[in-house]
């Protein structure tokens, strides 16, 4: 009796955990979604202001119920340019970090698969970019580059790959000396096809955890160059560049700083919380597997 005892007083906090965690994990996605969504609602026509049209007798007008947001220096509505601008932000760094992971996948499994001098290769070059911290080289580059969203968008890519690539090819360093990879070679499967579908699904998981803790990285990333100048030029609405523009209005309309910079934050949060979700979420599956 004792032991069916202990044995339920075990289970119990495991499955108020879980389900504890599928909560969470419903109220992360549903938060994303309505953040992805309210930032594409320009595009689908809702909002009637256009975000670039500038109106100097409306400047630095205040809240009201035609612009609820208020106007900014321009007479341009504050709401639809920060709408507007999350899908900016949003897209150009979800396109930096697809473009990250198209590069850097390869790469480490070609790496970590053939080893020998394409490895050896592969590390020195990693070495160099991993020799600075991501923003300072994600400046220069731009600033070699030139200013604007899509130079800016490049030089997160060519920062970006390398971390995914290590990662890829560490993963794949410890799972091709598996017995299944073994069998695999013996079975007579290309190299193409062991690494596609054998060797693939298993860095999947770690790769979309990095992913989305990265996400948050960029997204500051781009907002901040973009606030020096760097990233999204004029009238392009952005988060960053709505800061900057902004600035010598803070002591009179100190909520056109307020706004943007509330999105960057929390944005930023929310995506970092989805990666805590996703890393907890993997590693109960990779405990829970043999």
């Amino acid at each position: 009796m004792k032991t069916m005892f202990l044995r339920t007083r075990r289970i119990r906090p495991e499955s108020k955990s879980g389900t504890r965690k599928s909560r969470l994990q419903a109220i992360v996605a549903a938060l994303f979604v309505l953040l992805v969504a309210s930032a594409s609602v320009y595009a689908f026509g809702v909002l009637k202001h256009d975000p670039t049209l500038t109106d100097l007798r409306a400047r630095l007008l205040g809240a009201s119920a035609l612009h609820p947001f208020g106007t900014d220096h321009l007479g341009r509505d504050v709401l639809t340019r920060l709408l507007l601008g999350g899908g900016q932000t949003l897209g150009y760094s979800l396109l930096a970090l697809g473009a990250a992971l198209i590069i850097g996948i390869p790469f480490g499994l070609i790496a970590g698969y053939k080893r020998g001098r394409i490895d050896r290769l592969f590390m020195r070059v990693a070495d160099g970019f991993l020799a600075f911290p991501d923003t300072i080289v994600a400046i220069v580059l731009s600033g070699l580059l030139g200013a604007g969203i899509g130079n800016l968008v490049l030089a997160i890519v060519i920062v970006k790959w390398v971390s995914y690539a290590r990662l890829v090819r560490s993963t794949v360093l410890s799972e091709s000396q598996k017995d299944y990879v073994a069998v695999a070679r013996t079975n007579g499967l290309s190299d193409a096809r062991i690494m596609s579908r054998h060797l693939l699904p298993h860095i999947a998981g770690n790769v979309l955890v990095l992913a989305s803790l990265d996400l948050g990285k960029i997204i500051l990333l781009i907002s901040s160059l973009s606030y020096i100048g760097l990233g999204a030029q004029p009238p392009t609405p952005e988060w960053g560049a709505m800061l900057n523009d902004s600035r010598p209005y803070f002591q009179s309309r100190p909520e056109l700083m307020v706004y943007p910079g509330l999105a960057i934050v929390s944005t930023v949060l929310l995506a970092n919380m989805l990666g805590d979700v996703l890393r907890d979420r993997f590693d109960v599956k990779k405990e829970a597997q043999p």
